[in-house]
């Protein structure tokens, strides 16, 4: 199976050890959920845990897993793939013909599970089950069942799976993450490296992290050990309630005390629609943004870095429509205040589609409330790239006019702005971040028409200067410092 990077490491773990079977289905021995739980959309059962929360003493965390272990499951999967005969006599031992077929070959994989709902449901990762030809759910009593995919969700890697059971399943109850607090114990089961139902205990280290996985990003850390073959699996709190969906590590970590999991709040917002359709329907708004930091509040004249600065509007969006600007700071969507800047994706993407939404923003230190009708998120793809001339000695920047052939290589629109060329190193134009191949569109909210209008405009500037750039299918503002001495 493939495992895909993004600063730390999913979870999934190649096949390398043999788990022995059994023939009976797990039952359930403690009394688990009921369909209709609270909630119209909940086909899971939502807190009163499996046993009572409290610090635990030494044999605690062995009652706790004693009761949680049945409804946590290991995942077997398989996957066929085609090599090159110099790839497959390396790793499967075959004799190399130099001819130039291909071979197919059957790839195991493991990850982790648990069950939902006593009816079959079970929740593990996306990445664990993407594209993958077969997969089959292993009990804590050895018992096989064959799953199917109900829905997947790549955006916040969250698979809901099924099985047919000829009887009732112990399904874990689902915590609220929300209020789950850093320092509050927990423990991870899985499947690690193959070893079945291992159980790991910790503390919650830290909520809300964002490692690079996507703009849903809104991690639980843990330093309760987890290791490939643990995506999918459950983080439970003393009450016996999942809170995290084990997700990722840290690869720069010691002794695995960095971990991720995809909080279990994220999971019920997407679980009724994966059930429902198989997929989930998410809201869109049409702009994109970045962080207010110190330098851009400065700039913008802003009193405090919260809200979601807006970069760019998306020709015909939804915010386009409503008349939002790039410059706009949003402050406030559909009621939701919006302190940090990655809270805005995720307060859109649950909103539903065609909501007439109040959003407010901050306009030249004034507050604009506009209606907008949210849009339906639909897939796009990223494009990039570039080349040399024309400097802007103060600022350690060399850029060159954007050219309509030019803007096709480079896989834009239009041929508005100039193109970075060169970034000095140790200059003001790299202590602000840009790069080669970045389109300056814009000085201090002022258009940017050719090289010799982006010389005058910088050096007309003051200490320093706030561009507007594109890079790639991202639009950002940027402060930029004149170099002194």
């Amino acid at each position: 199976m493939r495992t895909r990077r993004f600063g730390s490491i999913l979870l999934v773990a190649v096949a390398t050890a043999i788990i022995p079977l059994g023939e009976a289905h797990a039952i359930d021995l403690f009394g688990s959920a009921e369909d209709g739980a609270e909630g119209s959309d909940a086909f899971w059962k939502d807190g009163n845990g499996i046993a009572e929360a409290s610090v635990p003493a030494r044999g605690d965390f062995a009652d706790l897993a004693e009761r949680a272990s049945p409804g946590v499951v290991n995942i077997r999967t398989s996957k066929t793939v085609k090599g090159g005969q110099l790839f497959e006599e390396f790793f499967f031992g075959g004799p190399f013909e130099p001819r130039s077929g291909r071979r197919e070959r059957k790839v195991p994989s493991l990850g982790s599970g648990f069950v939902i709902s006593p009816d079959g449901y079970i929740v593990t990762n996306n990445h664990v089950v993407e594209d993958v030809d077969s997969i089959t759910v292993v009990f804590l009593d050895g018992a096989e069942l064959a799953a199917e995919i109900v829905g997947r969700d790549p955006k916040t890697d969250i698979a809901l799976l099924r099985v047919k059971a000829d009887q009732t399943l112990f399904a874990l109850p689902l915590g609220d993450s929300d209020a789950t607090r850093p320092g509050e114990w927990v423990v991870a089961i899985g499947n690690p490296f193959g070893l079945a139902h291992t159980v790991t205990a910790g503390i919650v280290s830290a909520k809300h992290r964002i490692i690079g996985q996507g703009s849903y990003d809104d991690f639980i850390q843990t330093d309760a050990a987890i290791n490939p073959g643990n995506s999918g699996g459950p983080l439970i709190n003393l009450a016996g309630e999942v809170i995290g969906i084990n997700t990722a590590i840290n690869p720069r970590a010691n002794q695995s005390s960095i971990g991720f999991a995809v909080p279990v709040n994220m999971a019920k917002d997407v679980l009724p629609q994966l059930r429902a359709k198989g997929h989930v329907t998410r809201g869109w708004l049409g702009v994109v943004i970045q962080r207010v930091t110190p330098e851009l509040a400065e700039h913008l004249e802003l009193n405090e870095e919260k809200g979601a600065l807006v970069s760019k509007v998306l020709a015909d969006g939804p915010a386009d429509d409503a008349g939002l600007e790039h410059g706009d700071v949003i402050v406030e969507f559909d009621g939701h205040e919006i302190g940090d800047w990655n809270e805005l994706p995720r307060v859109v993407a649950a909103t539903p589609v065609d909501r007439r939404a109040e959003v407010t923003v901050l306009r030249n230190g004034k507050r604009k409330t506009f209606k907008v009708a949210v849009g339906e998120l639909e897939a796009s793809e990223p494009r990039t790239r570039l080349a040399s001339k024309e400097g802007v000695s103060d600022f350690g920047l060399h850029a060159q006019n954007l050219t309509a052939e030019l803007a096709e290589r480079l896989g834009l629109d239009d041929a508005k702005g100039v193109v970075v060329t060169n970034v000095e190193v140790g200059s003001a134009a790299s202590e602000a971040g840009l790069r080669r191949g970045d389109v300056i569109l814009e000085v201090d909210r002022n258009d940017v028409k050719n090289v010799a209008d982006l010389r005058a405009k910088l050096e007309g500037s003051d200490e320093s200067a706030l561009l507007l750039i594109r890079r790639g299918d991202a639009t950002l503002f940027v402060p930029i410092k004149r170099e002194t001495g």
